[in-house]
């Protein structure tokens, strides 16, 4: 069957190559699945055409993720936490342009280097969540409630306008992940086949621009963020 499992144990490969050659086939399955999950849908995916996409034989698919629905399950769960790692820029020690703005860029980033990532989970919220409910109410609103409280501090010692931080996140996770969700429109109302690389930079400024003015952030080359007078 060419299946590259059984292939790399009986070739006697040491455990470092078995090792490389799983994550490997992981990483093809995972991108694979993301392609076909954000095209057809979970009810509409089936592991033949997965491994047709990453060229790997449908076995393989069944020994690295066992069904259909587990392999969902774990590429919900990266897209998510890759997502949650981009809140790493919000620290207590953080300027708030500076994080505020980096987690933007990282957003913005995301929208544009994995926007089927993006697809498939919107269509999992919109769809009720019934695979990620404990991931949202556990891992999600712990990191949410984490650096809001960063923000609130920020917000106390007047370095920003007074808002309620989970608010701020909500705008923020629409006003980023809009260039992928909604990119079709996008492209309609600019009147471009695709955006470059300019464009993207444009409208990553604007983003952040309207963040930080919205939060009552200015900033100087140099000086610490404040509030806008």
């Amino acid at each position: 069957m060419g299946d590259l499992m059984n292939n790399s144990a009986a070739s006697g490969l040491t455990d470092t190559s078995r090792g490389r050659i799983r994550r490997e086939n992981e990483t093809r399955i995972l991108e694979a699945a993301e392609r076909v999950f954000a095209d057809t849908g979970l009810a509409g995916a089936t592991m033949a055409q997965i491994a047709q996409v990453a060229g790997l034989p449908k076995a393989n698919l069944h020994y690295y993720f066992g069904t259909k629905e587990q392999l969902y399950q774990a590429v919900l769960t990266g897209i998510l936490e890759l997502w949650l790692d981009a809140t790493d820029t919000i620290h207590q020690e953080s300027d708030p342009a500076e994080a505020l703005a980096g987690y933007v860029r990282a957003k913005m980033l995301h929208s544009r280097q994995r926007p089927l990532a993006s697809k498939v989970f919107a269509n999992e919220l919109l769809s009720g969540a019934p695979f990620l409910t404990h991931y949202l109410e556990i891992e999600l609103r712990q990191r949410v409630e984490a650096k809001s409280r960063i923000i609130a501090g920020w917000i106390a010692d007047g370095r920003m306008t007074s808002l309620d931080p989970r608010h701020l996140f909500f705008m923020l996770w629409g006003m980023t992940q809009t260039y992928a969700d909604f990119a079709v429109q996008i492209r309609a109302v600019l009147e471009v086949e695709t955006l470059s690389d300019a464009a993207w930079d444009e409208a990553t400024s604007e983003v952040v621009d309207f963040v930080l003015r919205g939060c009552g952030i200015r900033t100087a080359p140099n000086q610490p963020s404040g509030l806008v007078s």
